[in-house]
């Protein structure tokens, strides 16, 4: 039972990530790096899960994206 409420926790945390300037000029990589954290225009907000690889890939892009809180 311990292990069940653990996870619902950890499921619970998360990361609101908005899209706040174009993709258009961006290079190829920040491109889809966008488009694999489910950004698909702007002003367009997600919830992505809160580990290094999310982080990642937000540092990347972090002149394009906000994280929302």
């Amino acid at each position: 039972m311990a292990a069940r409420t653990r996870t619902k926790a950890a499921a619970g945390r998360g990361l609101r990530v908005k899209q706040i300037h174009s993709g258009i000029c961006a290079q190829k990589q920040q491109k889809a790096t966008l488009r694999s954290m489910g950004l698909r225009r702007m002003n367009q907000t997600v919830e992505l899960p809160d580990n290094p690889a999310v982080r990642g890939m937000i540092h990347s892009v972090r002149h394009l994206v906000a994280v929302v809180e």
